[in-house]
């Protein structure tokens, strides 16, 4: 059963009785303390020695200029994301834009080939339409007549 559950309660007398006393933990050896320079934060206080600037609690002089460069790291940081989701979308709708070309180009070329008088012809011949062998004829109205 997990720890943090209701457990069921033990047939317990209804009287004014002594409760038991848990029994304490034993007490467990201190730790050994660590040797210095294992850490990386450790490492890093070694190094860095800044422990004077924060000597007398936190500086407030120098809030706001580090809100400030704070500010403008996550603006940079907000523009490079931005920048990376456009280039994205471009890549994409380039992509498209070649399959739409293709698509265009094949397309084009069937109905070019499908309007030749020769497919045309050959297309109309089960309805029994033929092409004509006398070539066509001006129609010419005088003014007077119409």
């Amino acid at each position: 059963m997990a720890v943090n559950t209701v457990r069921p309660q033990v047939n317990r007398p209804k009287a004014n009785t002594m409760r038991e006393v848990p029994k304490a933990e034993p007490v467990r050896a201190p730790r050994p303390p660590r040797q210095k320079g294992t850490s990386l934060f450790e490492l890093l206080d070694r190094y860095t020695k800044v422990d004077w600037f924060f000597a007398d609690g936190l500086p407030v002089k120098y809030l706001p200029k580090v809100l400030f460069v704070m500010g403008v790291v996550l603006f940079y940081i907000g523009n490079t994301h931005f920048a990376e989701r456009t280039l994205r979308q471009i890549d994409k709708t380039k992509a498209e834009t070649e399959d739409l070309r293709a698509d265009y180009t094949t397309l084009k070329s069937d109905y070019m080939e499908a309007s030749k008088q020769s497919e045309v012809a050959r297309n109309v011949a089960p309805y029994g339409l033929v092409e004509s062998s006398s070539p066509p004829v001006q129609v010419v109205i005088k003014k007077d007549e119409y």
